[in-house]
């Protein structure tokens, strides 16, 4: 429910949001896929999600990502990616993918630096005009001048051929997601229209070749069709996307971060209704529809489709586990005893304890995180050796 407090300037800006979307329904012909109105509520310039300026990462935002609760993540991401960028050598890129805060950049470039694998160019492809401007002056004000100038940031993909490792935390989950639905053994997609006040409804329509040929696909893998009624996300563009990002990269590693499940625990007859959901202000709220351009809109991770596309896209496969192994197999015992050396006082050992707890219990952030690499011409080295979940792909 909107609140009755609710600044009016930021009720104003959804409803310009809201506006823009219900035009478009009218110029489509009355309904737009679950995908679309899921790309102009996070990305519409300047009024979606991730486009406008309202506070997203941490405390004051709408959700805590891994690289906001301190330096652990990053470092260890660094260690696991050092030997990669050791290996390249001096024409080594590092290419992140939606740098949120520039919190992850700061911490990586610190540890990359300290152990001699500082790429020569560390670049953000960051669609959001104010978030680069946000990372932009974050990363001035905590980088010495010599390793800020390495720092730049991508209007889209590096199409040149280059060498180096691309990294992304909490990206996929937020691509724009077909919904698809089985009524009758047919494949449906899900629609956004409107009814008779103007308000956004969801409504079926017969999916395209490409969205039921990639559910057929999905069937086939679980050795039985979808109950009728079931209805879930699924992304046939994701091997065109990963394809896309890696632009020209010739040798390297690829490594993603994020929330998710391997395709049979997916698609469980529990989760019958996907797993799409928003946040706010920290709190789940169950209308994806409502708020537009105010919460952000999301939806797990099949990692069997990244294995798929990760290999599909010319890289070898290098390992799947959780987040929790993933930071203990990469030196996060190692990188707390050194922030606890430093530590000023037991209150910051604790928080330092406490970041430990958020990273990897299973109950936050340890099992239900998961990273996945690839190589091509490069080794991870020892990044994927603890608590290997490729079994269940």
């Amino acid at each position: 429910m909107t609140s009755p407090h609710e600044d009016p300037d930021v009720l104003a800006h959804s409803q310009r949001l809201q506006a823009l979307i219900r035009d478009e329904i009218r110029a489509a012909g009355g309904a737009i896929p679950f995908s679309r109105f899921m790309e102009l509520a996070l990305y519409a310039p300047g009024l979606g999600y991730y486009s406008a300026g309202a506070a997203k990462f941490g405390r004051d935002g709408d959700f805590v990502t891994a690289p906001e609760i301190g330096a652990l993540f990053a470092e260890c991401v660094a260690e696991a990616v050092a030997p990669v960028l050791r290996g390249i050598g001096e024409e080594a890129w590092f290419v992140e993918l939606g740098g949120g805060s520039g919190r992850f950049a700061e911490y990586a470039i610190k540890r990359l630096m300290a152990v001699d694998a500082m790429p020569a160019r560390y670049a953000i492809l960051e669609p959001s005009a104010d978030l680069r401007e946000r990372q932009r002056a974050h990363l001035r004000q905590r980088l010495t001048p010599p390793v800020f100038d390495r720092v730049e940031w991508l209007d889209g993909p590096v199409q040149a051929r280059w060498r180096g490792v691309l990294f992304a935390n909490e990206v996929i989950d937020a691509l724009p997601t077909p919904r698809f639905a089985l009524r009758e053994g047919e494949v449906f997609e899900e629609h956004v229209a409107l009814d008779a006040q103007g308000a956004f409804v969801c409504v079926d329509r017969p999916a395209d070749a490409l969205l039921a040929a990639a559910v057929r696909h999905v069937e086939r893998q679980l050795d039985a069709p979808f109950a009728d009624g079931y209805r879930s996300e699924l992304l046939p563009q994701l091997p065109y996307w990963v394809q896309a990002v890696i632009g020209g990269l010739q040798a390297g590693a690829l490594l993603f971060v994020d929330y998710g499940h391997p395709r049979r625990e997916y698609y469980l007859p529990q989760r019958a209704g996907g797993t799409l959901r928003a946040f706010r202000r920290h709190q789940l709220r169950e209308d994806v529809l409502a708020h537009a351009g105010l919460q952000d809109l999301t939806a797990s991770v099949d990692f069997t489709a990244l294995a798929e596309a990760g290999t599909g896209a010319g890289f070898d496969f290098a390992g799947y586990c959780n987040q929790a192994s993933f930071l203990i197999g990469n030196g996060l015992a190692q990188r707390l005893a050194e922030h606890e050396a430093r530590a000023p006082d037991e209150a910051a050992r604790y928080a330092l304890r406490q970041q430990v707890k958020t990273l990897t219990h299973p109950d936050a952030m340890g099992e239900r995180f998961q990273a996945m690499g690839f190589a091509r011409g490069a080794e991870f080295g020892h990044a994927f050796l603890a608590g290997d979940l490729s079994y269940r792909l």
